[in-house]
């Protein structure tokens, strides 16, 4: 059967998908491009808001409509929130966020049995993470490594517990036997991905944490940079910092989630932290790390943020000094909390990201200025205008002229900056 599938959303969807990739190749199947003709399409959703939602029902209707003959199947967060919604789509295969494995071959029973099937269960009642063959969507560049699935937060303004369930992590040992057999396979990173990592070993009550598998993991693969994905700054703490900053082959980039920089905005989102805690967050990791990039994430417009609060968050922003952030206009996500709250106007909540995106990208030209006369091994990927791009440790983006230099890392001299991307020049092994 040729399968093609199309993912939405987050880095752990992507990560699933390239599982399933796996598995159908391992099973007889092949893959082919979602534009080209097949005999099966998977949709892999995103549900984190509801334009995740819309885009999803437009690739399902798309596919539909291109090619009425083929099985459609469905999986991902938008199915385990909105089953009913997905069922009145019409099409032949159902399911949610787990069992990925048990999906294909319910796949392959839709195609040869010619009906539809559903298959959703109940995510909090899942206890045990489920393992799937790590890798990456092609190349040989970069690689993901799911340890950790589910959140329990239960911020005002997502729906993602209620698609992913509890928390679950991937045993230590089996951490470091992917770990190695990625870096056999001859990737030169591996970002270690998950939906809330932070909270990872809670479910083992074993007494281990996010930094006990960092360690084990970057032990394994010495010779191959280790990334972490996003971050709680409860996570942040010297103990932390001390034995992160001892691992020569972890990328010093942090993604620490913010969503405000305000106390109050904070409170309504039911984040588990303040601004004080955060800025320590920072702090340490500036001690601890040569020129770190801290990276974050923001939600502008949030429901009843007023001006004022608005105003702390941009000067928090600045505080912080972060190298880059992701800025979204609040979102409504239908069925939490947020959505029930007195509702800023779309046209606020726009400007307010214009606002703020202008003093995060007059930051991360800040940042990529100090980079200059610094010396980075940089993982070249690709060419791109002329030139090879590349990423350094810090995940800054670097170009620098060379020919052949896919999944290479070479020593690059910073020379300058065009304001997005570093530029360099490569230096002499």
């Amino acid at each position: 059967m040729k399968v093609a599938i199309y993912t939405l959303g987050c880095k752990v969807n992507q990560y699933e998908t390239q599982a399933m990739e796996q598995e159908l190749l391992a099973r007889g199947h092949t893959l082919t491009e979602f534009s080209d003709e097949a005999d099966a399409y998977i949709v892999n959703t995103c549900s984190v808001t509801a334009v995740s939602d819309q885009k999803s029902r437009q690739v399902i209707h798309g596919v539909q409509r291109k090619h009425p003959g083929a099985v459609v199947a469905v999986c991902g967060c938008y199915p385990q929130t909105h089953a009913d919604d997905v069922r009145k789509l019409g099409v032949d295969l159902i399911s949610g966020t787990g069992d990925r494995t048990g999906f294909i071959r319910l796949l392959e029973e839709a195609a040869a049995e010619k009906r539809q099937i559903e298959a959703i269960d109940q995510p909090f009642e899942r206890r045990v993470f489920e393992v799937l063959p790590a890798g990456g969507l092609g190349g040989r560049t970069r690689a993901m490594l799911k340890v950790e699935d589910g959140c329990v937060n239960f911020c005002t303004y997502c729906i993602i517990p209620y698609a992913r369930g509890r928390v679950r992590s991937l045993p230590v040992p089996t951490a470091v036997e992917q770990t190695r057999a990625l870096a056999a396979e001859g990737y030169r990173e591996i970002v270690v991905t998950g939906i809330e990592i932070s909270s990872w070993g809670q479910d083992l009550k074993n007494g281990e944490t996010l930094i006990d598998l960092l360690e084990a993991v970057c032990t394994a693969a010495p010779a191959v940079r280790i990334r972490l994905g996003s971050l709680e700054p409860r996570t942040i703490t010297e103990e932390f910092c001390r034995r992160a900053a001892a691992l020569p082959n972890l990328c010093p980039q942090f993604h620490l989630s913010m969503q405000s920089g305000c106390d109050d905005t904070l409170k309504r989102m039911n984040r588990k932290y303040d601004t004080t805690r955060y800025a320590q967050s920072v702090a340490l990791l500036n001690q601890y790390f040569d020129h770190p990039a801290v990276t974050t994430d923001l939600i502008t417009g949030f429901p009843e943020e007023t001006e004022e609060e608005f105003a702390q968050t941009l000067d928090f922003i600045r505080r912080c000094g972060f190298a880059q952030m992701h800025i979204f206009p609040y979102s409504v996500r239908p069925g939490t909390p947020a959505a029930k709250m007195r509702q800023v106007p779309k046209a606020v909540k726009e400007e307010r990201a214009r606002q703020a995106a202008a003093v995060a990208e007059a930051l991360h030209r800040n940042y990529l200025a100090a980079c200059v006369g610094a010396v980075y091994p940089v993982l070249f990927e690709q060419p791109k205008d002329g030139r090879y791009f590349g990423h350094a440790p810090n995940y800054m983006e670097v170009l620098a002229d060379g020919t052949d230099l896919h999944n290479q890392v070479r020593n690059v001299k910073v020379t300058g900056t065009d304001g997005a991307s570093l530029l360099g020049e490569l230096l002499e092994d």
